[in-house]
């Protein structure tokens, strides 16, 4: 039976006519692959053969001979464990991908539907491959390699969450502060509001179980010049979190005729409030983003109007507006909804109609049908 001490002793080694002397650092304390390789020399400088090298340690021969050659190669530097990662990995990512790659890493995790906010190699690999940028699901060490081609370290990609907004320790504090607010005060209401476009002919990114043999395929459609409906369909959602035990999320949508505008945005604040006012609601601590139509005069003079009306009667709902930072999405609550509904009412083999698209919306949102938002055209 073969005896291989567990801590070697200082002696010393002629390979290929060199003398080497395994310093005491290299004695305790080693990683197993370091002691295994102080093993394999030390036999070796006994004189005996790489076959019983090999049994008595349980490797194989090919293991020892490598191991021999390296230290005669190398000297002591042999006897260092190696990183374990690839010395090569496939191009996954073309130039184009790898643009997109880098776009994915700006975005928030939740915005794919993932529990996180925060990257990690092995979740980009994961989001990457359910959004199509790779056929097949790449390893963590690609998405690392394909940063490093764009001269780009995982570190500081980890950080490209942050927004470029110079105050956004400032508002993200604001945002946080009204949220706190809301949990303390039931007869507040806590609301995400933001604007989304529902294509009739996007397909959006998803995975489904279908039978063997027969995958479930995206139509591509497309829709005629004189079709009486719109391709996309604006949409405004105010996303009310629960504040009391009792109450639940509620999503409240109203379609526009058009695109979003101030004019429109002041329709769906006043229909918010009366509908909050109804409901026993004193303030709206709003969240939302720095859209032209929500940072215009005149948004922030109806506002500004509507809450001295309100405190002249005493009556309504008072909006306390908060700006989320630029470029800031992963902030506003509202936008992991859009991505889970649009992947909810496609349709993968025909081309809904407005009509069937709406109903379809709210159905999944749970809430009614309302009119469609519009500007009232003065005709001369």
């Amino acid at each position: 039976m073969c005896d291989f001490p567990n801590v070697l002793s200082i002696s010393g080694k002629v390979i290929s006519n060199k003398f080497y002397r395994i310093p005491r650092p290299y004695q305790y304390g080693l990683h197993r692959v370091s002691l295994r390789r102080c093993q394999i020399i030390q036999a070796s400088a006994r004189g005996e053969s790489a076959a019983r090298i090999a049994r008595c340690l349980g490797c194989a021969k090919q293991t020892v001979v490598s191991a021999i050659h390296d230290f005669d190669a190398r000297g002591l530097a042999a006897l260092t464990r190696l990183s374990s990662r690839p010395h090569t990995t496939r191009a996954a990512f073309d130039a184009v991908g790898r643009e997109r790659l880098r776009e994915m890493l700006h975005q928030s995790p939740r915005l794919f539907g993932k529990p996180s906010g925060l990257w990690t190699l092995e979740l980009a690999a994961e989001v990457a491959f359910e959004t199509g940028l790779t056929a097949v699901r790449v390893s963590a060490e690609t998405i690392r390699a394909t940063l490093g081609q764009m001269g780009v370290r995982w570190q500081r990609a980890k950080q490209w969450i942050t927004s470029p907004d110079p105050q956004y320790a400032r508002k993200k504090g604001a945002r946080d502060r009204l949220i706190r607010w809301a949990a303390r005060r039931p007869e507040w209401a806590l609301g995400f509001l933001d604007e989304v476009w529902w294509s009739r002919l996007a397909r959006p990114c998803l995975h489904c179980w279908a039978e063997a043999g027969r995958p479930l395929r995206l139509v591509e459609q497309a829709v005629a010049k004189d079709a009486p409906d719109p391709t996309a369909l604006a949409c405004y959602g105010l996303y009310l979190r629960a504040g009391a035990a009792d109450e639940a999320n509620r999503m409240w949508l109203r379609f526009v005729d058009g695109q979003p505008v101030s004019g429109i945005t002041t329709q769906f604040l006043a229909w918010c409030c009366a509908k909050l006012a109804a409901e026993g609601k004193r303030a709206l601590l709003l969240i939302w983003d720095n859209a032209s139509w929500h940072v215009s005069k005149e948004v922030r003079a109806w506002i500004r109007e509507h809450n001295r009306r309100g405190k002249r009667t005493g009556e309504g709902v008072r909006i306390v507006a908060c700006y989320l930072p630029t470029k800031s999405p992963w902030l506003n609550a509202i936008e992991p909804k859009w991505v889970h509904g649009k992947r909810a009412v496609v349709e993968p083999d025909r081309l809904l109609t407005a009509a069937e698209l709406i109903d379809r919306i709210c159905a999944y949102y749970d809430c009614p049908c309302e009119p469609h938002l519009s500007l009232i055209q003065n005709v001369a």
